[in-house]
């Protein structure tokens, strides 16, 4: 019995290891972009990715035929989401890197915009995700694509001042 635990446990440990070598790069850069951090210096998305990663492990027998790239994509969403709530309230703004073009957002806008337009996970499923009816997924994607797209002007020029002659 012993034996068999220990080659299933090692068999689990490899297959793990074979989808964290296929999977980390992209769910890394999701991270990323969901926490709108420079990609040098991305240490709350290296959390948020070590935290899927080790709840993913954890649930990994219970998969049965299940993608284990969407049951992380689902966590790591699921995750920030959490996070955001409690670190921004409500999803408000908080601006994380002015730099990032996704700073502009928030968390709220960056999670969907990400889960669509970079995961490519449909309307309906992004919805049922984060408990959202579908037309609102579609407007806050619509209004993020519009923020991104059309930034705000910063302050009109000083008039010029013509000196007296």
């Amino acid at each position: 019995m012993r034996e068999r635990r220990a080659s299933q446990g090692v068999r689990r440990a490899r297959e793990f290891e074979a989808f964290v070598a296929g999977a980390a790069g992209r769910l890394l850069h999701t991270a990323t972009l969901l926490t709108a951090e420079p990609r040098d210096a991305s240490p709350r998305a290296r959390r948020l990715l070590t935290l899927t990663l080790a709840r993913t492990y954890a649930s990994w027998d219970r998969l049965h035929g299940e993608d284990p790239y969407d049951c992380a994509r689902r966590e790591l969403a699921a995750r920030f989401q959490r996070s955001a709530w409690h670190q921004y309230g409500s999803f408000g703004r908080r601006r994380t890197s002015p730099d990032h073009v996704l700073a502009r957002l928030t968390p709220q806008e960056r999670l969907i915009l990400v889960l669509r337009l970079y995961e490519g996970v449909a309307e309906e499923q992004t919805a049922a995700l984060l408990g959202l009816p579908a037309e609102r997924v579609r407007s806050i994607c619509a209004r993020a694509m519009a923020t991104l797209l059309h930034p705000p002007r910063g302050p009109a020029p000083a008039p010029l001042e013509v000196a007296p002659s």
